[in-house]
């Protein structure tokens, strides 16, 4: 059927109601890649044979990551016209524990994380509320969702329908108030008032320029080309990012009508979504989603029975950071090698294949639809007067809390990491956070009340980028962790102009030789004074923002540095070259460090203080951290 109403429209959202919120208990299990890898899929099929069973008359279905990941596998029961009750860190064994309760019409009172008792269905600004009573024995001090410091902060646009509805229907994405926007667009409103909109609403794109989105779109509106492209760039590369990836395995939807509205609104027919092929589970769930749009008249010609065709198709990149870059990234799609280009032209003038093209990435596409629905004020009243709306970060690190946080810009670091991330993993002092993937740099403790946005980052040295935060304790070495991210740019670097692929390899064995500990004076100078040049002088953004990691360190942990070079010590004890380990003699002789030594580095007997053998030990760390006692110091 192909869907030419709103009347139509609503009649495929109530049966995706129905499907949501079926008349017998549900039991949705979070099956994204960050739940999977947890055990989900084990626990979805324990699941499934106790079910059969059991004969429970319950529907299984699958869901994306709600965004703590820190608590997968996450399991969710929804019991008909009461309450939605979430379960963390589950197992086969508890999941079939969880089925038999419900089968005894009881609460199954382990591992319970909290309970829902509404739901916000954002697109259209209402509320949907659990009824009363709740089942029964529910205990009175479950949490509500809500009352969870986690969530506590968050605000959620592009994570809106995220663990909530199953990713593979469209008909759970509708009934949610999907494709009203683009109905809106469609029926309603020219290219110039969608564009004012976006304009409007101060979106800036989510990834490291932080660009004018409405603006990006006004450029190629006004370009009188007669073919046009838009593009969402879900080519995500940063080390512990994956923001795009949690949006595009929960809410692939909430892209397509985005970039169907971008389409719309400068003139644009045809897209692409370059999705790095290391997403199998999101490329599939995308493939399923446009699928199922193609068959209701959502994508393709005259959507909607309006004169408005769109065509969208998935592009795999192969891998390569720098295809993060826009122009890199056309020359991929193009069949070319991935490099980037000087600009300009811009790609807005002349992008694929020498056409307009409007390239967003995942987290700016998925706030489109609800801008258009609710309003650009509405929009606009989250965030900051220059940086309005709500972002993604992947928190992780050396933090309580790691998973998908979606805030208000203008929060800051210290509610992040402390309120919403819970404080520092085992009670340990804060160091560092790395904002913006490798691109970024690292921000210590006397910052910590810095709001989250644009500006505020960048006079700090650092850059919000597409979204990655790296919390760091006082175990890192900051010397350490600028020469791993350098070691990453150095890799991914297209090699096409000489600062960046001469100028990071450089500056990595420089780096390599501090922490070796033959770092001579006047070598910090030499790296400040490389990575300038380098940033003044790459081609395009991979090289130039490279050194920020480098020049962060220097900036608020010069004193390491110069106790790498002077006194060839490491303070965090991390620089393999500048560390041993000794025991103590207050080793009771227990045997756990000799055990678990991978080189069988540690000699001694049973109740007899045990000796480190120096010359094959590889300083990997495992006997200090198995000690039980203290007995093991690293010097």
């Amino acid at each position: 059927m192909k869907i030419t109403s709103l009347d139509q429209l609503k009649k495929i959202a109530e049966q995706g109601l129905k499907l949501t919120y079926p008349d017998k208990i549900k039991i949705m299990v979070g099956m994204a890649t960050c739940g999977i890898s947890s055990g989900a899929d084990k626990v979805y099929r324990a699941l499934e044979a106790k079910i059969a069973e059991l004969g429970l008359d319950a529907a299984l279905e699958k869901t994306g990551c709600i965004g703590f990941c820190q608590k997968e596998p996450l399991v969710d029961v929804i019991y008909p016209g009461k309450v939605r009750l979430t379960y963390e860190a589950m197992t086969p064994a508890r999941a079939e524990a969880l089925a038999e309760a419900l089968q005894a019409g009881e609460i199954y009172p382990e591992q319970l994380l909290c309970r829902i008792d509404q739901e916000e269905f954002l697109v259209e600004g209402k509320t949907r509320h659990y009824a009363n009573p709740h089942p029964p024995a529910l205990p009175v001090d479950v949490l509500k969702y809500e009352e969870i410091p986690f969530f506590q902060k968050q605000v959620k646009v592009a994570l809106r329908n995220c663990g909530f509805i199953h990713p593979e229907r469209i008909e759970e994405y509708i009934a949610r108030g999907g494709y009203t926007g683009l109905y809106k667009v469609l029926t309603s409103m020219n290219p110039e008032a969608v564009i004012a909109e976006v304009k409007a609403s101060g979106l800036r794109g989510r990834g490291g320029a932080g660009f004018p989105t409405g603006l990006k779109w006004e450029f190629a509106y006004k370009n009188q080309s007669d073919t046009k492209y838009v593009i969402c760039n879900a080519d995500e590369g940063d080390p512990g990012a994956f923001m795009d990836r949690g949006i595009l395995e929960g809410d692939p939807h909430a892209v397509i009508e985005g970039m169907a509205i971008g389409a719309f609104a400068i003139g644009a027919q045809e897209g692409y979504i370059y999705c790095r092929a290391e997403y199998p589970l999101a490329i599939h769930r995308l493939k399923i989603a446009i699928r199922q749009a193609e068959d209701l008249g959502l994508l393709g010609d005259e959507i909607f029975g309006t004169g408005f065709s769109f065509n969208l198709r998935i592009r795999e990149g192969a891998g390569a950071f720098v295809c993060g870059e826009e122009t890199a990234l056309i020359a991929s799609i193009e069949g070319r090698v991935g490099e980037p280009r000087p600009r300009p032209p811009f790609p807005a003038q002349s992008g694929l294949w020498g056409k307009p093209t409007i390239i967003n990435n995942v987290k700016t596409w998925s706030h489109i639809a609800p801008i258009l629905t609710r309003g650009a004020e509405w929009y606009a009243g989250f965030g900051t007067k220059s940086s309005p709306g709500t972002t993604v970060f992947a928190m992780v690190g050396k933090v309580n809390n790691t998973g998908l946080v979606e805030i208000p810009l203008g929060i800051t670091l210290r509610e992040m990491i402390f309120e919403i991330g819970g404080g520092i993993d085992r009670g340990r002092d804060f160091k560092a956070v790395q904002t913006g993937g490798p691109s970024g740099g690292c921000i210590p403790g006397e910052y910590l009340d810095t709001p989250v946005d644009y500006e505020s980052l960048g006079a700090l040295g650092s850059i919000m980028g597409s979204g990655g935060m790296i919390v760091m304790d006082e175990r890192d070495c900051m010397v350490d962790v600028a020469k791993y991210f350098i070691d990453f740019t150095k890799d991914e670097s297209c090699g096409k102009c000489t600062p960046c692929r001469e100028g990071t390899l450089r500056l990595m064995e420089m780096l390599e030789t501090i922490t070796a500990g033959k770092g001579q004076e006047g070598d910090i100078d030499k790296l400040v004074k490389m990575s300038e040049l380098i940033k003044k002088t790459s081609l395009c953004g991979l090289g130039q923002t490279a050194p920020n990691p480098v020049l962060s360190t220097i900036k608020y942990f010069r004193d390491e540095y110069e106790a790498h070079i002077r006194d060839q010590k490491c303070p965090a004890h991390v620089c393999k070259d500048l560390i041993t380990f000794r025991v103590l003699d207050q080793c009771n002789g227990c045997q756990l460090c000799r055990l678990k030594c991978p080189v069988e580095a540690i000699e001694g007997a049973k109740k007899v203080v045990h000796r480190v053998i120096q010359e094959k030990c590889i300083k990997c760390g495992t006997c200090y951290e198995k000690c039980k006692f203290g007995a093991i110091v690293v010097e």
